[in-house]
């Protein structure tokens, strides 16, 4: 069963064109949501490299969206040997609006597009003190293991099925459709 998510609220994969969205976004979180997600204290700068960097070939963002503002995104990439299968996957909410099932949201999404890949470990690596994400990985059933100041979650992301495989397609096209609309948006309102 999945969180309803805040009123007007929607989440779709973002595209490489809104490398610009995600490091608005990235600039918005507060000293406490950066170290988070980053592991530590991180400059302006930083962020902006890495939202440049962000958009790989192998990686999957999904984005949360409010009246076309960006307001947290889950990232999965696969890491180590493909043999392995394994990917790491990790998240940023702006603390307006954490603790509303948007965390909960886009990791269903993100196992989603893990098992659609064949990953069979996703790993959630977070702060010993950052029990929002601890919380949200014991949701899924992650085994937590501490580790030198930091805790790591992991989950075993189910096999791919013709139904999961259908339900990410369906999701995909309606979030290319959302993408291109709020592209037009965007490019009415700069032309006032």
């Amino acid at each position: 069963m999945r969180d309803p998510l805040p009123r007007g609220g929607l989440i779709r994969k973002l595209w490489i064109a809104e490398a610009e969205l995600y490091r608005d976004h990235l600039l918005r979180l507060d000293l406490d949501s950066r170290r988070n997600r980053f592991g530590g204290a991180v400059s302006e700068q930083f962020l902006k490299n890495y939202a440049d960097l962000a958009f790989s070939i192998d990686s999957i963002m999904h984005g949360f969206i409010v009246d076309g503002t960006l307001r947290g995104v889950a990232e999965l990439r696969p890491v180590g040997p493909a043999a392995r299968r394994e990917g790491e996957a990790a998240f940023s909410i702006e603390k307006s609006w954490q603790s509303h099932g948007v965390g909960s949201a886009l990791l269903g999404y993100t196992l989603l597009a893990a098992r659609n890949r064949g990953l069979k470990f996703l790993h959630m690596a977070c702060l010993a003190d950052n029990k929002r994400m601890q919380q949200l990985a014991r949701k899924y059933d992650a085994e937590l293991s501490f580790d030198f100041g930091s805790v790591v979650g992991e989950v075993t992301a189910p096999r791919l099925t013709p139904l999961s495989l259908l339900r990410e397609m369906i999701a995909d096209g309606y979030g290319f459709a959302t993408a291109i609309f709020d592209v037009q948006s965007r490019l009415l309102i700069g032309e006032h």
